[in-house]
């Protein structure tokens, strides 16, 4: 097993609301010494909800990504809060941006985003058994709710605004959850 490099110093060198930057000076195993700056997001991570209306059809977002300024079309998500479960998360970001609850809520899976730069983490949840249900949320202005066939995956993938990777990659984790769940059990 590969031993882990020892952390012989680290810093804050810069701290904003949504993350720190930091300064990490490493020692591999090797001898050699290398310093890094890595983001450290807040406590918690955030959650990206693949809401399925039925088995046709899930409800995308049409909403301003500060970050490209410009509108992007994806799925629903949101930071998670402090001592908040992903379920919950994804729950209550639905209910904000699309009007909606779910009755089941599954986690997929848990990505990394650029695991060199920093320990943010997203987990992909699906929501399933939808019913109408609004509560405020923080968004500034109206969300566009965009629903979309499953079956038309290949052209969602080529729309000019459908570019966030962490929204691609749900994709893949649906159809890959979807064929599991209907393919037949195999048995020895």
């Amino acid at each position: 097993m590969i031993k882990k490099p020892t952390v012989v110093h680290n810093q804050i060198i810069a701290d904003t609301s949504v993350f720190s930057i930091e300064r990490v000076s490493l020692r591999f195993t090797n001898g050699a010494e290398v310093d890094y700056e890595r983001l450290r997001g807040r406590d918690g991570g955030a959650v990206m909800i693949i809401p399925l209306l039925d088995v046709d059809t899930v409800l995308l977002i049409r909403e301003y990504a500060a970050g490209v300024d410009r509108y992007e079309l994806g799925f629903p998500k949101g930071l998670m809060e402090e001592g908040e479960s992903a379920e919950s998360a994804a729950d209550r970001e639905i209910k904000e941006e699309i009007g909606h609850g779910s009755r089941r809520l599954t986690l997929l899976k848990t990505l990394s985003v650029a695991p060199g730069y920093t320990n943010f983490e997203t987990h992909i949840v699906l929501a399933e058994d939808l019913y109408p249900k609004r509560i405020p949320g923080d968004e500034p202005e109206p969300i566009e709710v965009v629903p979309w066939r499953v079956d038309d995956f290949t052209s969602l993938v080529e729309q000019e605004d459908f570019l966030e990777a962490r929204s691609i990659a749900a994709l893949y984790l649906l159809q890959h959850y979807m064929d599991k769940k209907c393919s037949p059990k195999k048995t020895l």
